[in-house]
């Protein structure tokens, strides 16, 4: 946990003077006032949506692991975030905007519990049986929320509203991302009852917990993280997959020690990828979703045949 804290800390720093405006400390020190304006109004702002955004999806698959009982579970295997991408089509067609954020909410916990439900209801609960079907789930909704998008001319604004991007986020425009913060503490405060779901519904009942009522609130945690990502930042896919199975990987299954260690990776990662979409090519930026597919999607097939060799 020192090294990752240490490890975001400088990439932080460096993160704060790198990007096509001419930035330094000197200039910071002298009291520069437009090198000030983009300081605070800018990259400021794009490291805290970062360090949020990576810190909130990763918690958020966290525990989407462990209220499905699937390791390969996760906001992007889920239909989680593709139900929220429907929701916000919905905004558009019957409000004329995609600023109804209860809407986008709603639409992304029902889309996950629906999933939730639909995974326990399968006989053979393969590791890998179960994203595939997630997969498949996520594709029907977003087809849906596709078929709408053309059908009311509102392809663009869906295209726009769902590719990850940092680099326009302004002061003003990220606020909504601090609720990773009570996510985060909730899930801490929350984690032997979601861990106990997550041994099964038997176990859980037997403590004397509510499974349903677990489940639910596992679910809005989800739900709500994940829709409040795409909405701020677009699609980081594979994140909240590939953080909670390396840190299960090298630090074990305690849930509740694991959420810090969870989140401090998280926003490395996407930290890490933040700053090599912007330096690749400089001063253009690649956009951060490619990076993270890349190191996601070699990570995932890592896991899967590992997975393979243990059956």
């Amino acid at each position: 946990m020192k090294y990752l804290i240490i490890a975001l800390g400088v990439l932080s720093a460096l993160s704060l003077f790198v990007g096509v405006g001419d930035l330094n400390i000197n200039a910071l020190l002298q009291g520069d006032p437009k090198a000030w304006e983009l300081f605070l109004l800018s990259r400021v702002p794009r490291l805290l949506a970062i360090l949020l955004a990576g810190a909130g999806l990763s918690i958020a698959g966290l525990v989407m692991q462990q209220v499905s009982q699937n390791r390969f579970a996760a906001p992007s295997t889920a239909g989680t975030i593709e139900s929220a991408m429907l929701g916000f089509v919905l905004s558009l067609v019957i409000f004329g905007d995609g600023d109804q954020l209860w809407l986008i909410f709603a639409t992304s916990m029902v889309g996950t519990l629906i999933f939730v439900q639909f995974i326990q209801r399968i006989q053979f609960k393969n590791a890998i049986f179960v994203p595939l079907i997630g997969l498949i789930f996520g594709n029907v909704i977003e087809s849906t929320a596709d078929f709408i998008a053309y059908k009311y001319d509102a392809v663009q604004n869906l295209s726009g509203w769902a590719v990850a991007n940092f680099a326009n986020l302004m002061q003003g425009d990220f606020e909504l991302l601090y609720i990773a913060v009570p996510v985060a503490i909730f899930s801490y405060l929350y984690a032997a009852r979601i861990s106990a779901v997550g041994i099964g519904k038997d176990f859980a009942v037997n403590l004397g917990l509510n499974y349903q009522q677990v489940l639910v609130i596992g679910v809005v945690l989800v739900s709500v993280m994940s829709a409040s990502v795409v909405m701020i930042v677009g699609k980081l896919p594979f994140l909240g997959l590939i953080v909670p199975n390396l840190v299960s990987h090298y630090f074990g299954d305690n849930l509740r020690r694991n959420i810090p260690r969870t989140a401090a990776l998280g926003a490395l990662i996407v930290l890490g990828s933040d700053l090599m979409s912007r330096l690749i090519i400089f001063p253009y930026e690649v956009p951060i979703s490619m990076i993270i597919s890349i190191l996601g999607g070699v990570v995932f097939i890592a896991f899967v045949l590992k997975g393979q060799k243990h059956v």
